[in-house]
């Protein structure tokens, strides 16, 4: 029999761990779920085992390693090296779909050495996006074609029929954290053979539109340093090579108004956060006077209208009201993301949605191409959601490839590789996660 641990139990894992569930008998696995807390774990999968874990009890945690064959970690990214450090030593195998990094790079030959692997960046984005971007990637290389650019974006959205509600067209499907701290990394990109950088005070300024047929108009913007990706993908020499995020349109704009005030800063706690409203938190970033309201301060700041739709929208959030902010501390990052919750958490009847779009413009013979290709997967509720499912199931079918022998890697790598991608892609549209195509000549 062979053992999977699940090194998390959170929202991203419930699609995850009822695949490996749902297909343990048949394979003659044994599902084991490590919690710190145990309880909620065992309410949510009553089939699985659970344990006790805590990364930090190295010697526990190296035993209970020990005892499984694979380990998938879905804790919080910084844990990840850890984690990886005792798969490496003891030679295990280990998937995550967090992205990857130097620390986790540099045990690369470690695992190797045993015959093991550890296969990160395998979830939504990254993930799906390098698969099937891969797939078309190669396709078009093996036909002879010069590729000249790549274009990706992939959004995590609430659903079409819940936009009437929230002007904002969003709520966290992801970890909130992230998303508040979003662009304030290195953000580089390659346009028209010229490198791009945009600091982080312009970064939601500067955002393109992009049409998908049958749902409409989405907004983007660049996402972290899509650089790297000339190597990953095998691309130097391309002219163009852009990875952004997908948001309803507006919502940039809006968004924009917190970077511009001060509001996504990380990098300090703020004072008398116990005693802060919603409304002394925004006033606290604007200048002192005794006479202007805080919304007009703000729109003159900003140089927005009292009646704009940006006002609208911060005014959904109840951001400008007398409740209080409910933490003891924290930074402005911190803060505006527990206020954001309140307005932001999904409920009972709300749904969300995955839209990732690829471009791929080439020369056949000379002959400018274009292919656009485009998925969206939709959640049940807000349990099975879109984004646990396309988070959760590469990596669970990579697991069940691995442990069948039809995965053979070593090392540290990401699925770029068709031994890789190609039976999780072929799942995956079973499943009905699957990439529509069209493709235009100039």
């Amino acid at each position: 029999m062979k053992h999977i641990l699940v090194l998390g139990a959170g929202r991203s894992s419930t699609s995850l761990i009822n695949y490996l569930l749902e297909n343990a008998k048949e394979n003659n696995w044994k599902v084991v779920i490590g919690e710190k807390d145990t309880s909620i774990a065992r309410k949510k999968f009553k089939e699985a085992d659970v344990i006790e874990f805590d990364i930090y009890d190295k010697t526990l945690a190296t035993e209970q390693i020990t005892n499984a064959h694979l380990v998938i970690s879905m804790l919080p990214a910084s844990l990840h090296p850890i984690v990886a450090g005792i798969c490496a030593e003891i030679g295990r195998d280990m998937l995550t779909a967090s992205y990857i990094s130097p620390e986790i790079k540099a045990l690369s030959d470690q695992f190797a050495a045993s015959g093991n692997q550890c296969i990160m960046e395998l979830g939504l984005d990254p993930g799906i996006d390098h698969m099937s971007a891969m797939r078309v990637l190669d396709r078009i290389k093996a036909a002879g074609h010069t590729l000249t650019s790549f274009e990706t974006f992939t959004g995590g959205l609430l659903a079409e029929d819940k936009l009437k509600e929230n002007p904002w067209a969003y709520k966290f499907t992801w970890n909130p954290r992230n998303v508040v701290l979003a662009g304030t990394g290195n953000v580089k990109f390659l346009q028209e053979s010229r490198f791009k950088y945009i600091p982080y005070h312009k970064l939601f300024k500067r955002t393109e539109i992009i049409h998908i047929p049958g749902y409409g108009h989405f907004e983007g913007y660049a996402n972290r340093d899509s650089l790297k990706y000339l190597d990953l993908y095998k691309l130097r020499g391309i002219q163009t090579l852009y990875r952004g995020t997908l948001r309803r349109p507006g919502f940039c704009k809006a968004w924009d108004i917190f970077v511009q005030l001060g509001a996504t800063d990380d990098t300090y706690e703020m004072e008398n956060v116990s005693e802060m409203t919603h409304r002394q938190f925004i006033n606290s970033f604007l200048m002192f006077n005794p006479h202007d309201s805080v919304e007009l301060k703000l729109a003159h700041y900003l140089n927005i209208g009292l009646e704009s739709d940006e006002m609208y929208k911060l005014n959904w959030l109840n951001i400008l009201s007398e409740e209080p902010v409910g933490l003891d501390k924290g930074t402005p990052a911190q803060i505006l993301e527990h206020i954001l919750k309140k307005k932001w958490t999904l409920d009972e009847t709300d749904k969300d949605m995955i839209v990732m779009w690829h471009k791929f413009s080439y020369l056949d013979n000379g002959r400018p191409k274009e292919i656009q290709a485009h998925m969206i997967a939709l959640g049940d509720d807000p349990v099975n959601t879109a984004m646990s499912k396309t988070v959760g199931l590469p990596l669970g079918i990579a697991a069940k490839m691995i442990l069948q022998g039809k995965i053979k890697t070593t090392g540290v790598s990401i699925p770029t590789q068709q031994e890789i991608y190609e039976p999780i892609l072929d799942e995956l549209e079973k499943m009905g996660f699957e990439f529509s195509e069209r493709e235009t000549v100039s």
